[in-house]
């Protein structure tokens, strides 16, 4: 018997998903409906989408709640065709549920996550923890790690942040986040956004503006004051986005990387 598995257990379609079986148990909620009870959940990756979504078995489905959908939306999620609106509570979920159309996925539902706003379940469970914005790939690791590395952050040449005593957040497919102590950052140097985004592995972050010149993107500065188990080392510790201010670390000027965050960052003001 080998010791370490000889291949990955992920499947492809001639459509282009990826799947794989889950062992996990999950439920899905709208109110206090759960639409979805499943022991055989199914993870799917799309093609050009980052982050799995789930798919469950026909049978696992209250699909009593659903109806084929009024305004169905052809082609979206890899070329799906069929689409249902969820009816509960008096309301009509528009395109909450499709049926992807590989042929490895027949008798499967989908639903969309409340991360898509308006048209997802409240709340969604793996085992008895509730699971926020997508499910979590289990091909993806967040590593925060204490460490005395000596981290300088500039903007516009003002040197807003110098510690040695950062803690490094390693994250798949991610540039490494330098999580500072708040007595090292001037936190004077930038005011408090009502922003906020959410993230299944750390958790809920709140953000910061910096206030001086330049064009500087909005909420470029972020903190988890209660962060998740992964990510337990960063609580209240704050970050900058690598992509629009200069780190230096232990000497070496560090470039700038290119992620899917380049684009959605823009320029607070210009003065």
């Amino acid at each position: 018997m080998p010791l370490f598995p000889t291949e990955r257990s992920v499947r492809t379609t001639p459509e282009g998903l990826l799947w794989e079986p889950s062992d996990r148990w999950v439920r899905g909620r709208k109110g206090e409906v759960t639409v979805v009870d499943s022991r055989h959940p199914v993870l799917v990756w799309e093609p050009d989408i980052p982050v799995p979504c789930y798919t469950f078995p026909r049978e696992e489905v209250r699909t009593d709640l659903l109806q084929p959908a009024r305004n169905p939306t052809p082609g979206r999620h890899t070329g799906s065709q069929i689409f249902y609106d969820l009816l509960t509570g008096g309301e009509v979920l528009e395109n909450a549920a499709w049926t992807f159309p590989a042929a490895d996925l027949a008798g499967h539902i989908s639903f969309e996550w409340f991360w898509r706003r308006g048209s997802g379940l409240d709340h969604w469970y793996e085992e008895e923890e509730e699971i926020f914005i997508h499910p979590r790939d289990p091909h993806k690791r967040v590593d925060a790690l204490p460490s005395s590395r000596h981290v300088r952050v500039e903007i516009d040449g003002t040197v807003v942040a110098d510690t040695r005593r950062p803690v490094l957040l390693f994250e798949t497919g991610l540039p490494t986040r330098y999580y500072l102590p708040r007595e090292d950052v001037r936190l004077d140097l930038f005011e408090p956004t009502d922003h906020s985004t959410g993230c299944p592995y750390k958790g809920t972050a709140e953000y910061w503006t910096w206030r001086g010149e330049g064009e500087v993107p909005r909420n470029i500065l972020w903190s988890y004051p209660d962060p998740l188990a992964p990510a337990a080392a960063v609580k209240g510790l704050l970050a900058f986005y690598n992509e629009a201010v200069d780190i230096t670390l232990d000497g070496e000027r560090l470039q700038r990387p290119r992620t899917p965050f380049s684009d959605t960052l823009t320029p607070s003001r210009t003065r």
